[in-house]
């Protein structure tokens, strides 16, 4: 489907990134629980052992260490891994694996051994789900040397993203907001994207949102009702968490003066504290209000029936920039 723009969910995007990487490339190999008849709880991996056989789409015991385990000693061997952990509260299990042996090898070896592996994890809320399948953990990972970290917006976005991480000989973590699974958007194959870096998603001159994963989409929809008061927002999406790109970021507050981040992850110690660090410390003397974060509450997930008032939304985005465009 090479040069081909068309529309299509994220879910279906990603499908189409892994099975055009396992055309082109017979190292690439996926491990997960039910990723084969199945394709995935989330139907991600639809079709992918059908074609490719199930010695190339591997479903595995319930055993996310062990996952992790046998991906490291693939990589190590020559081949390109793909894991999948089925849901975000499901990686902690493989997070020794992940932090101790992923991020550490290459580093490790003095730079003789490469773990070309990516990690995808389900995350976020809005779906409804029961405990341990709507976590946003993604600070964990962030805060580990030796791991690149990823995480798509928008079903154009996941395509290049997990394109580029398959092909990264880093082991990256790939962050998949599943509230935005069903999202429909135009997909364009031939585009050419530098996964590395944040992209403005909206142009606006009074106020710099900044936001990843799901809450990009809420920002935008938060940033266009703001427009009708008056307000016009610029919008970031940072697409790579680790390494951070905030040179946009830090150009944008510098126009606008004013800054807040948006995350679904709790506030105390998530990534949003480190941005408003680095804005306040780059941007001290264009600063007109702080920078100033939603997010999470620091509470464990709540039941489904609670989680509108959990998530930012886009009544909690619009009255926090009221609040900073008041000082």
């Amino acid at each position: 489907m090479s040069g081909v723009t068309t529309e299509m969910t994220m879910v279906a995007a990603l499908n189409a990134a892994l099975r055009r990487a396992m055309d082109e490339d017979p190292k690439v190999v996926l491990l997960g629980e039910d990723i084969g008849t199945l394709g995935g709880v989330f139907r991600v991996t639809d079709g992918l052992a059908k074609d490719f056989g199930d010695s190339r789409v591997v479903g595995t015991p319930l055993a996310e260490a062990g996952i992790v385990g046998t991906a490291v000693g693939l990589a190590m061997r020559g081949y390109r891994p793909v894991v999948e952990i089925q849901f975000d509260g499901f990686v902690y299990p493989a997070f020794d694996q992940i932090v101790t042996q992923v991020a550490k090898h290459h580093y490790r070896s003095g730079g003789r051994t490469t773990l070309p592996i990516v990690i995808r994890i389900p995350y976020g809320g809005g779906i409804g789900a029961v405990e341990h399948h709507s976590e946003s953990p993604e600070a964990y990972f962030v805060h580990t040397p030796g791991l690149r970290t990823l995480t798509p917006a928008d079903a154009d976005e996941a395509y290049h993203l997990l394109r580029a991480a398959i092909a990264c000989d880093d082991p990256v973590v790939f962050f998949e907001p599943k509230r935005r699974y069903w999202d429909r958007g135009e997909v364009d194959t031939a585009r050419a994207v530098d996964p590395w870096t944040s992209r403005v998603v909206r142009e606006g001159g009074d106020i710099t949102l900044v936001a990843y994963g799901p809450m990009v989409r809420t920002c935008r929809e938060a940033a266009d009702a703001l427009a009708d008061q008056g307000v016009q927002a610029e919008v970031i999406d940072l697409r790579s968490l680790s390494p951070l790109d905030l040179d946009p970021v830090i150009a944008s507050v510098q126009r606008t003066g004013r800054c807040v981040v948006v995350h679904e992850a709790v506030e105390i110690a998530g990534l949003g504290a480190e941005i408003a660090a680095q804005v306040q410390q780059q941007c001290f003397f264009h600063l007109e209000a702080p920078v100033t974060r939603v997010a999470g509450a620091y509470l464990p997930y709540p039941p489904s029936r609670f989680e509108k008032h959990y998530l930012p939304s886009i009544d909690r985005v619009i009255a926090t920039v009221n609040q900073v465009m008041s000082l």
